[in-house]
C-alpha cells in the first residue's frame, strides 16, 4: 500500500512539475523570486528533451510501482503513458513542445518587460 501511495505520489508530482514548466514563467510576472526555479525547470527540460535523460521523478514511480506488484512505465516514461494519446495524439508531440516552448519563451518576455 505505502508504495502505491509513493508511485501516485511521484504520478502527482510529475503533473505539478509539467504545470509549471508551462505557466510558472507567468507566476515570476507576480512573484519575481520564483524566476530561478523555473529557469532550472526550464532548463531540465530542454535538457530531458535533447538527451533523452530520464526523469528522477519517473525513475521513482517505476521502483514503487514494481515495489507495490505493479508494472512499471512504459519505456517512454510519463509523457507517453499519461499525456500522448490522452491529452493530445501521439504523432503531435514535437507540435505540443514547441507550443510549450513558445508559451515559456512569450512569458519571459513578459516577465522582462515587467521588470523594466
Amino acid at each position: 500500500m505505502m508504495y502505491r501511495i509513493i508511485a501516485d505520489a511521484a504520478m502527482v508530482l510529475h503533473f505539478a512539475f509539467l504545470a509549471y514548466l508551462a505557466v510558472g514563467g507567468f507566476v515570476a510576472w507576480r512573484w519575481r523570486r520564483t524566476i530561478g526555479a523555473h529557469l532550472a525547470v526550464a532548463a531540465w527540460g530542454v535538457i530531458s528533451i535533447l538527451s533523452g535523460v530520464e526523469c528522477p521523478l519517473t525513475v521513482l514511480e517505476n521502483w514503487a510501482r514494481r515495489r507495490a506488484g505493479m508494472n512499471g512505465l512504459s519505456p517512454g516514461g510519463f509523457i507517453d503513458n499519461y499525456i500522448e494519446g490522452v491529452v493530445y495524439p501521439g504523432e503531435y508531440t514535437n507540435v505540443a513542445r514547441l507550443g510549450v516552448a513558445v508559451l515559456v519563451l512569450f512569458s519571459y518576455v513578459g516577465y522582462v518587460l515587467r521588470r523594466q
